[in-house]
């Protein structure tokens, strides 16, 4: 297994406890987030952050910008692309749930990178000088404000064709803090730029999907299974445009992880991701 794999100690014993029936598995928050790419010299490169260390979830891994839905995500927003019905029919869905899920990606990634798939009419997105909204996004990030009214104040139109669904991961049941997240890739827009915005992390690079997976080989980037998954399926696409493109051929079949009794030890896997597989003694923790 992989040096950088994020692995909780107290893991053994969760899923001891659920095997035997004295765990409750949490039901999970749905979540979005965006792999973010734009093109460089030697091929596109994506947008990630390391989380706190002080972080309660997967804190000193690296990931990409994203969160949790929002109640109020599901509210009306002027919109362009494929429809919220189009979109219930890619995530698996509902309607009203899709458009939620699209609008807490879009969000999402305006409070923790400063980019905004958004534009002033249905086919172009704001540049950096397009307007001074910073005190607006961070009432965003404080929750005190909805992203449909950030959007209707400043008369711009959600740009969900920019996004194309990537992958969906639901954290295992014997975890106490679960979600089920979808994973959008999108290209950095001409004009705007990253910037750490996010109160969660403490760095952010820009780095090629195979840099950044050979740095979780070699143990020196700490990794969650889905951020270290897509990451290298996004390695072999020579552009940004191209990985958007592939998009639609994604599964977006949501991986689970399992955990079983075998001869005395216990084996925790992620279907069709053999890498991850741990084998746990269960007279021990690692």
């Amino acid at each position: 297994m992989s040096q950088g794999q994020w692995y909780p100690p107290e893991w053994p014993d969760r899923i001891r406890a659920l095997a035997a029936g004295e765990l409750t598995p949490a039901p999970p928050k749905r979540a979005a987030t965006v792999m973010l790419l734009r093109d460089a010299q030697d091929g596109p490169t994506v947008h990630m952050l390391r989380r706190r260390a002080s972080m309660v979830f997967a804190g000193g891994a690296y990931a990409y910008p994203g969160g949790k839905v929002d109640a109020r995500d599901s509210g009306p927003v002027r919109w362009a692309g494929p429809s919220p019905a189009e979109w219930a029919e890619r995530l698996g869905v509902d309607e009203a749930s899709a458009r939620a899920i699209i609008c807490a990606a879009v969000r999402e990634t305006y409070e923790e990178s400063g980019v905004l798939l958004a534009g002033l009419t249905p086919d172009t997105v704001v540049g950096a000088a397009d307007g001074d909204w910073e005190s607006d996004r961070q009432a965003l990030v404080d929750g005190d404000a909805a992203f449909a009214d950030f959007l209707e104040r400043h008369g711009l139109v959600l740009r969900s064709d920019l996004l194309g669904a990537w992958a969906r991961w639901i954290t295992p049941e014997f975890e106490p803090r679960r979600y089920d997240t979808w994973f959008f890739v999108a290209a950095l827009p001409s004009g705007q730029s990253t910037r750490n915005d996010s109160t969660e992390a403490d760095r952010t690079v820009w780095i090629r999907p195979a840099d950044a997976a050979a740095g979780y080989d070699r143990g020196e980037l700490l990794m969650m299974p889905p951020t270290i998954a897509t990451l290298r399926a996004l390695s072999g696409y020579e552009t940004a445009a191209a990985a958007l493109a592939a998009a639609h051929e994604q599964d977006l079949t949501p991986v689970l992880a399992e955990a079983r009794l075998d001869q005395g030890t216990l084996v925790l896997s992620w279907p069709g991701h053999d890498e991850f597989t741990k084998r746990i003694p269960t007279g021990g923790t690692r």
